[in-house]
């Protein structure tokens, strides 16, 4: 199935300050992640015709031209069924139709619908975020799941970093072709890139509980040694992302945190 991706500016925090939006199939597609209008994506929507329009995730710089081209097409638009409310707030627009893990979205008339994306669960990063695979064995649409380079905020009280290490555990073990994500470039070696990034927050985790361990109780103290780089623009989400990790650890009962104050777990 063809997959055509649109790098769009938009006020965003990933580096680059652009998210992707994708048209997947030809006449009709699929609109994922329609982050604003540019009149390169004009073109070619209404060259292809959009039937669907499906989000990965309702963060700001993923949906700002949802309403735009809803309008503009007609398509069936999409939310997550656990999370319409969330849907509504951020696109000003109510959903047509309510998907979940394992839902399938077919393209094409009724008498040929032979191409299908099939929806994931991907929470992690947002409560509401989901994947989707383009085709049997095709690529997947990940969204803020992974990146090529660098790694992905998961801050709390939007992320969940226990999720979102089971996200990415579950995207390793399907082992797409590609992961197309939702900022940078297209990841062509996933496995790898998914590795990666467990195993960075996997150190980052194993950096908050020697803090905690070490007598570090509040998020200023943690942060203080759980992290070695300069934090200066980025402090607020270094700090959700530490207390995403505390409140991973907590549940698995490796520290004990109230929310304010963190101390080892009884041994």
């Amino acid at each position: 199935m063809d997959v055509t991706r649109f790098s769009i500016p938009v006020e965003t925090a990933a580096p680059g300050g652009e998210t992707n939006a994708y048209l997947i199939g030809t006449d009709p597609a699929v609109l994922v992640d329609p982050a604003d209008r540019t009149d390169e994506l004009d073109e070619l929507v209404e060259a292809r015709g959009v039937e669907h329009i499906v989000l990965t995730h309702t963060h700001p710089d993923h949906v700002g031209g949802v309403d735009a081209y809803a309008a503009r097409t007609d398509a069936t638009l999409w939310a997550h069924r656990g999370h319409i409310d969330q849907f509504r707030s951020a696109t000003g627009r109510e959903p047509d139709r309510l998907l979940w893990p394992g839902s399938e979205i077919s393209i094409g008339d009724e008498s040929d619908r032979t191409e299908t994306i099939t929806v994931l669960d991907a929470p992690g990063h947002a409560r509401d975020h989901v994947a989707l695979v383009v085709s049997d064995g095709g690529p997947v649409v990940c969204g803020d799941c992974a990146i090529r380079d660098g790694s992905v905020v998961v801050g709390a009280p939007e992320g969940e970093m226990r999720a979102y290490m089971s996200t990415l555990r579950r995207l390793w073990a399907i082992d797409p072709p590609e992961l197309l994500p939702g900022h940078g470039p297209i990841i062509d070696h996933p496995r790898e890139a998914l590795e990666r990034l467990l195993e960075h927050r996997m150190r980052r985790e194993r950096r908050v509980r020697e803090a905690v361990d070490a007598g570090a109780e509040t998020l200023e103290e943690i942060l203080e040694t759980a992290y070695e780089k300069d934090l200066a623009g980025v402090r607020e989400l270094a700090r959700a992302t530490v207390r995403a990790h505390l409140e991973k650890l907590a549940v698995e009962g490796r520290v004990v945190w109230d929310g304010e104050r963190a101390s080892p777990s009884e041994p």
